[in-house]
């Protein structure tokens, strides 16, 4: 069928036809051209980069893969929650942040591999807590633990910090050079 959209006014006869396709219900659609549509500059901004994995295997302790679970969790709410937004481009954009958070807390989860806390104290590894003391006299006591459950302010780094990497296998008394300081292993637990 054949309908006609532009008018000249001052004739009766059409000036461009419009192609309308008869719908299986008998209702006729409109060309797509009267839909509204994402414009190339919104679509590009609801993809964002997916956040980078580690190439390291993903070694947690029972409490980090508790935490990646719970952070997939939230991340789930976060994304449904953006489901009742009525405005599509709205939509996309408010669920673009939770839903990058989503794809890489279900692969963290899903690549975690659970390291049992450490049966000895003798040297260090995945799991213990070590003190050591550094040349100006300083002291600090971390906690070795998977990359994505480190926070060096509260007391934990990575198993693939240099700091930890220098550490393990390492036992009480001995020193380690790390960044041109020496750093002596004072405690284990």
């Amino acid at each position: 069928m054949t309908g006609y959209g532009i008018y000249d006014p001052t004739d009766a006869k059409p000036l461009l036809p419009i192609q309308r396709s008869p719908a299986p219900n008998g209702v006729e659609r409109l060309s797509v051209a009267f839909t509204k549509e994402d414009s190339a500059e919104t679509a590009s901004e609801t993809l964002l980069p997916d956040r980078p994995i580690s190439p390291h295997p993903n070694l947690v302790t029972e409490d980090g893969l508790k935490a990646l679970e719970l952070q997939l969790a939230r991340a789930r709410e976060a994304y449904e929650a953006t489901t009742t937004i009525e405005d599509v481009n709205e939509r996309r954009r408010q669920a673009a942040g939770p839903l990058r958070d989503l794809r890489y807390f279900a692969e963290r989860v899903r690549t975690a591999q659970v390291v049992p806390n450490p049966a000895s104290a003798d040297t260090v590894a995945f799991g213990n807590t070590v003190t050591f003391s550094r040349e100006d006299g300083r002291v600090q006591t971390y906690r070795i633990v998977g990359e994505d459950e480190a926070e060096p302010k509260a007391g934990s780094i990575s198993y693939v910090s240099p700091v930890a990497r220098a550490l393990t296998g390492k036992a009480i008394g001995d020193v380690v050079n790390v960044g041109g300081q020496e750093l002596e292993i004072t405690a284990i637990s």
